[in-house]
Formats: C-alpha cells, structure tokens, sequence
C-alpha cells in the first residue's frame, strides 16, 4: 500500500496539517517538529503528490495543452517548441485531444474543475472557442496557437497566411505561371480563406484571374490533392501549376501528374504550404509556403511562462512571419539550399514572407 500523508502524521505524532506545512514551507513549525516529520519522512519513503504540493502552494507548475488530434501532419512542430520552452522552465506539461469528440472535451472539463495546470495553450478543436473564451473570462490563462482567423478576445499567436500564399503567387507568376489550379483547405478554416484570398490577388494585381473551376475545395489531405487534379485532367480543364494549400495535399497532386505522365516542373508546377520535412522528400521536392510551427509553439508557450511570472498577457495577437523555400517541384534553377533572404517576392517581413 502507498504511504499517505496520514501515516507520516501518526508515526511522528502531529496532525496532517503540520506535515502539509512542512511539506510546503507554509506556517511556523517548531524546528524539533520539522526534523521530526522530515526524518519520518525518510523513514517511510513517503513521495507527496506533486500535484497536491503544487495545489497547497497555489500552483501546480504544470501547463495544459489542448489540440483537435496528433495525427495533423504539422502538429508535432508545434507541441515541442511549446515542450522545449514549457521543460526548460521547470514545469510539466498535461497534453489533452478531441479525438473522441464530446468524452474528449468532458474529460478535459474535469481537469480544468480540478485546477490541474496554471494555464492553456490551445490549437483550438473544432467547435471549443466559446468555452475557451469562458474559461480565459474565468481567470484562466490562455494562449491560443493558429487562431485560423478567428480574432479571440484573448492571446494569440498566429502566421502571415495571405501574404505566405502571396509569395507563392509572385513565385509561380514569375516562372511564367499564368493558370493555376488552387486546392484549398476547408473554406470555414480562416486560413484557407486568407490564403485564397493572398493568392487569387497577386494574380489579379497581374491582370490575370483565377477561373471558379479552376479553384477546388479540400480537406488538407493526400487524396483531395490527387482527386482535384485527376479531375480536372479528365474534364480538360488545361493548368499550368497547381498551388495546395497545404503540403500533404500538394504531394497528392504530385502523385496524379505523375500517374498521369505530366512533368513536373516543365508541364506543370507544384507549391504546397507548410514545409514540412515532407516537402524536401517528395519526388521531385517540393517548393512550399514555410509556416513557423515550431516559432508558433514555442512562442505561445514563452507568453504564457512569462505571465505566470507575473508579465502582463499582451493584447493583440503574435503575428511571425511565413518564408517561402523553393525546390525543384517548380524550378530547378530556382532551387536554392542558401538561407540568405532574398527580396524576389516584394514582400517583406514583418508583414510578408521570406525567402531562402
């Protein structure tokens, strides 16, 4: 049987109460006591709940970490530049998921009702903002990572997705890339909206419009990839670059040129939005829009350390920049392995992307 705080209260001879304010520094206790209750203690081996000392003292040390699922292809960047800094300063890390939708989320109530961490980082399930927002009311610290265009009443961090998807234009329209097809993400996400909207614009501002049935809505996934550009090859509908709104669904859209006998980049050329290791290991490698995830997560984390050290939560959101990384998925020549920023897309930090 576990040793409880009751037994080393019995065998040094004083109330719970007394070993609790050893525990916890909290309270005067005569010197002789304290030795005694320490040597007990030791005697007994007794390991008090790391959480139960933390609550005693008003702080548990550990941060929570709320995410839709771990199997989004980008969110392990984001939860170990949240660990690395959340580990460096001392504290623990409780990590929730909604993959079982409403169980999830009742679970994750109980420990908020429990008090079990100081503060949240959210990369918000679906459908969870408005309790989110309740509990940041409530007096409970949040950060929220990737607000998808959302603009919570409280912290945020977020990317420059327009002008990322600008870049990526600018990149395709000085290759000569008139007739993009685009694959975009879920259009109630507010970054499939913003990037949409950076990308049809730049080609606008060239003169040039993106055609409806040249724009495809789906899901960031290999197949909705794949399935958009068999589509459009079987109905005819002639493209000369394809830009996916994410990087998993660009290598879909790999995978059909090539099942199709289509050249990339000399017939068409591909540009995803992420870049992900995934995107240096396609065939050919993928030239894609760089989302900070690692900068997301870690920022948000250093926010949220820093309040609970007494920093004020700031106002506004966190805006880090996008960069743009081109490989041969659209131009060999264009390849570059230098991380030197260039210029070459007009856009420029703090508001526009780099890239190298």
């Amino acid at each position: 049987m576990p040793i409880t705080i009751a037994d080393v209260a019995a065998r040094a001879g004083v109330s719970k109460t007394t070993v609790s304010r050893v525990l916890n520094g909290k309270g005067e206790v005569h010197l002789r006591t304290a030795d005694r209750v320490r040597a007990v203690i030791s005697d007994l081996g007794y390991v008090p709940s790391a959480r139960a000392v933390g609550l005693a003292r008003g702080r548990t040390r550990v941060v929570g970490m709320l995410v839709p699922a771990l199997t989004w292809p980008w969110m392990g960047e984001v939860l170990q530049g949240a660990a690395d800094v959340v580990e460096a300063a001392g504290y623990g890390m409780l990590l929730f998921t909604c993959t079982h939708g409403d169980e999830s989320m009742r679970r994750f109530a109980s420990q908020v009702s429990a008090k079990s961490f100081d503060g949240l980082l959210v990369v918000e399930p679906e459908g969870t903002l408005d309790y989110i927002t309740e509990l940041h009311r409530r007096g409970l610290p949040v950060i929220l990572i990737d607000d998808r265009g959302h603009q919570p009443g409280f912290p945020s961090v977020r990317t420059t997705n327009e002008a990322g998807a600008r870049a990526a234009a600018t990149h395709l329209l000085a290759l000569g890339r008139r007739r993009p097809l685009v694959v975009t993400g879920l259009r109630r996400f507010g970054c499939t909206r913003e990037r949409l909207a950076g990308f049809a614009g730049a080609y606008s501002e060239a003169g040039l419009q993106i055609e409806p049935d040249r724009v495809v809505e789906g899901d960031f996934t290999f197949e909705c990839g794949r399935a958009a550009v068999r589509r459009l090859l079987a109905d005819g509908v002639p493209f000369d670059a394809v830009f996916a709104h994410n990087d998993l669904s660009a290598a879909g859209a790999l995978q059909a040129l090539r099942d199709a006998g289509r050249r990339v980049p000399q017939d068409v050329a591909v540009v995803g939005f992420d870049d992900l290791p995934l995107a240096g290991h396609t065939h050919p490698p993928l030239s894609s829009v760089r989302q900070p995830l690692r900068e997301m997560g870690t920022a948000a984390a250093r926010l949220l350390i820093a309040h609970l050290a007494g920093t004020p939560l700031p106002e506004g959101p966190t805006v880090i920049p996008t960069g743009f990384t081109a490989r041969d998925s659209t131009s060999a020549d264009e390849s570059t392995s230098d991380p030197t920023e260039q210029d070459s897309t007009g856009v420029r930090e703090p508001t526009g992307a780099r890239v190298t």
